[in-house]
């Protein structure tokens, strides 16, 4: 094909995403506002996309732009002398290294198990999972939605290699006090990670613009690694997150090597091999173009969008924002009254609107509620995504609550996911209308789907969704790129 109508293929199957520009979407893209960070971030990528960061002494601009981004990240986050660091693919990617350090640091334990509130971010599930790791989840103030660090320090046993706090939590938006955390750490001998995402590159500044909270960086006693996204509010392009460690001894755990084949001894930092130099460069580029009055003042573009937002939504009748969050993230719940309406029918109104608004389901103490990750954009449209919500709590509470029958509530509370064969999870599917056909479309209002997940156990709803991509990820051949 030609490459002018490849490229219009291109165009036409991106149309149908959510928008990545102007504040709209409010989860998993982060929007400067900047026409020309996007440029400069897309331009520097393409200069080194061909370059390999598999071989530093191949391909030394790599390195030294890893270098430079690891010691600016270490300035911004309180690193020392003898910090070091990693660029990775991504915050999942850094929080799974930190686990792997930790774990490969105590070979002698024969049960490791990492400590977390909570509302640790899933991706330490992950590493557990990938690396035999036990979890002890610790829960948080159930208000607050704070992980309490007494419970914490009370969880900490010989088995424990690795502690973990949030700065803040995905889901609440709320730091953790990880001064206390830390502490209780270091009393046991034990490495203490924090996972600062999301906020590591925003709370500094909010700091210097007077938001206060608790200290959280590697100046904290105690604190041995820290993790931050340079994708989010460095916003930069996808994907680049850098780990931290206090010294190059807690780091060595994540590295890998073998010779023990016939061809290159195979040396990696991270858990990939080949590395496309195409990130690295692009944040390294947005990050020099910025620099520290840059990040400042798009900190406060944001923090101002933050404050409108959370006043307009504790304004509105039937809604409130859970927690203390401390940061740029806002979780939207219903006021706790017989609100007359649900938060997926919400969502949906938003959807409609042109608002993407993240449904998250109810979790312990946590109930329902949309997730807002708020960005600089969002300073220029903050007052319309107000009456927009406005707007979407009335029609919704004009359609009444989607109700799940008790029956079925009862049924999805009593099946067993490890148990249920393949075509009872295709019956499933087909209830939840999440089995579209060969050339279906997925339902333009989710509400009565999200109900139901809602209503089944967490389990069972990993499973369910587990299936659901397994339908999404089938091609046919009318997919073939190649012919």
């Amino acid at each position: 094909m030609r490459i002018d109508d490849v490229l219009d293929e291109v165009r036409a199957l991106r149309a149908a995403d959510a928008p990545t520009h102007g504040g709209r979407t409010l989860a998993y893209v982060y929007d400067s506002g900047l026409a020309e960070v996007d440029e400069l971030g897309a331009r520097a990528h393409a200069l080194a996309s061909a370059a390999n960061a598999l071989d530093p002494t191949t391909f030394p601009s790599l390195l030294r732009m890893e270098n430079d981004l690891v010691a600016t990240a270490a300035a911004l986050l309180g690193g020392g002398r003898e910090t070091v660091g990693t660029v990775t693919s991504g915050g999942t990617e850094s929080c799974l290294l930190a686990v792997l350090a930790a774990r490969q640091a105590r070979p002698e334990v024969a049960d490791p198990a990492v400590v977390l509130p909570t509302t640790a971010h899933a991706a330490f599930h992950k590493a557990a999972h990938l690396f035999g790791l036990r979890v002890v989840a610790v829960e948080v103030d159930p208000v607050t939605f704070r992980a309490d660090a007494e419970t914490m320090a009370e969880a900490i046993d010989e088995d424990t290699v690795l502690v973990v706090a949030s700065a803040p939590s995905y889901a609440h938006g709320v730091v953790d006090p990880v001064a206390e955390i830390a502490e209780a750490a270091a009393r046991r001998g034990v490495r203490m990670h924090v996972d600062a995402c999301i906020g590591g590159w925003v709370l500094p500044y909010l700091r210097r613009l007077g938001v206060e909270g608790p200290a959280f960086d590697l100046s904290v006693p105690g604190v041995t690694s820290i993790s931050v996204d340079l994708h989010k509010y460095a916003y930069c392009p996808k994907g680049v997150s850098v780990l931290l460690h206090a010294n190059t001894e807690l780091r060595r755990g994540h590295y890998f090597g073998s010779a023990d084949w016939p061809g290159y001894t195979m040396l990696n930092t991270t858990v990939q091999s080949t590395r496309s130099g195409g990130p690295l460069a692009a944040a390294w580029a947005v990050v020099r173009h910025l620099g520290d009055e840059g990040y400042l003042r798009l900190a406060r573009d944001t923090l101002h969008a933050v404050e409108a937002i959370r006043a307009g939504v504790e304004a509105t009748d039937g809604l409130r924002v859970l927690g203390e969050p401390g940061a740029t993230l806002l979780a939207v719940a219903t006021d706790g009254t017989d609100a007359g309406f649900d938060l997926f029918t919400v969502a949906d109104e938003m959807r409609q609107r042109g608002w993407y608004v993240q449904p998250q389901f109810a979790h312990g103490h946590s109930p329902v509620n949309l997730h807002l990750t708020v960005t600089a954009v969002n300073r220029d449209c903050h007052d319309e995504f107000v009456a927009d919500l406005r707007a979407s709590v009335d029609a919704a509470r004009g359609s009444g609550p989607v109700a799940v029958d008790p029956a079925l509530r009862a049924l999805l509370a009593g099946l067993d996911p490890d148990a249920l064969t393949p075509e009872q999870f295709a019956g499933l599917l087909d209830a939840a209308g999440l089995a579209p056909g060969a050339d279906a479309a997925l339902p333009s209002r989710m509400a009565p789907i999200n109900a139901l997940l809602d209503a089944a156990p967490p389990r069972l709803r990993e499973r369910v969704l587990l299936e659901f991509l397994g339908v999404l990820y089938r091609p046919s051949r009318r997919e073939a790129t190649v012919d």
